[in-house]
């Protein structure tokens, strides 16, 4: 029987305002990451309180989430990259260790 090998990774669950998407893909697309994946229309609740995740005019107006598994080597150039925009913008990055079958499909 043939076991099924997981690779360690990193997962970055990068939330941020809608009208800011094209701001942090640019910059995971420069970082030569591979792919994330988009969720929008947030809602939860924290430093300023409950945000509702409806869509106002546009999806520009919700919150998103962009979830991306990258190597571990790669996640301090992500952080240093986000930095400035994280102390002029509100947001929040969660970084994880997990674990991925098939790690070629995040690798660079």
């Amino acid at each position: 029987m043939s076991t099924f090998k997981l690779s360690p990774l990193k997962k970055l669950e990068i939330i941020l305002a809608g009208e800011h998407r094209e701001f942090a893909t640019s910059l995971l697309d420069r970082a030569d990451v591979k792919g994330y994946t988009i969720v929008g229309n947030l809602s939860g609740k924290g430093s300023q309180g409950f945000y509702g995740g409806h869509l106002m005019f546009n999806e520009d107006d919700a919150l998103i989430m962009i979830i991306v598994a990258v190597s571990p080597n790669l996640v301090d150039a992500l952080l240093e990259g986000f930095q400035p925009f994280f102390e002029a913008h509100s947001g929040v990055i969660f970084v994880s260790d997990i674990q991925v079958g098939r790690p070629v499909k995040f690798m660079a």
